[in-house]
């Protein structure tokens, strides 16, 4: 036997010597959805929880931040709800998607509002959360066809 070919002795095929043969790409792939799924159910509580919450419950940290911004409870209110909508919708099928992409856009709007307004203080934070939504809606971009589906078939 050669170096650069190894033979099995159960089954006879033959592999290149120091190769390794990579797991099934189903395994693989499998591994990938539930990361990916795990990480929406991560950002969904994060979202929920430590973000929504505050406002939602006029927490007097949100509560000072928004009457800086000169939004008040209502703009407060507003944005808590949209997050909190973002939360949950990320963690239905057919609207992962584009609430990853929704959740982004907010993201893009809080980097804007930390740059003007509180100095860039904390502008790192909707930079960082938005690479994984941005990895969510991308990944999980077949839905919104479905997605379609389902509202042309309602119109």
């Amino acid at each position: 036997m050669s170096e650069t070919t190894a033979t099995s002795t159960a089954t006879g095929d033959r592999t290149p010597a120091g190769v390794v043969i990579a797991e099934s790409a189903t395994a693989r792939g499998r591994r990938a959805r539930i990361a990916l799924r795990a990480l929406q159910v991560l950002l969904a509580l994060f979202y929920a929880m430590a973000s929504a919450l505050p406002k939602l419950i006029g927490h007097p940290s949100a509560a000072e931040s928004f009457e800086r911004l000169g939004w008040g409870s209502a703009g407060m209110y507003t944005i808590g709800a949209l997050e909190l909508a973002g939360a949950i919708a990320l963690l239905i099928p057919v609207l992962q998607s584009l609430a990853a992409m929704a959740l982004s856009a907010l993201m893009v709007g809080a980097f804007v509002v930390q740059v003007a307004v509180f100095d860039g203080q904390y502008a790192a934070t909707p930079l960082i959360l938005m690479v994984p939504l941005v990895l969510i809606a991308w990944a999980r971009r077949e839905y919104n066809a479905d997605l379609l589906r389902l509202l042309r078939r309602r119109a």
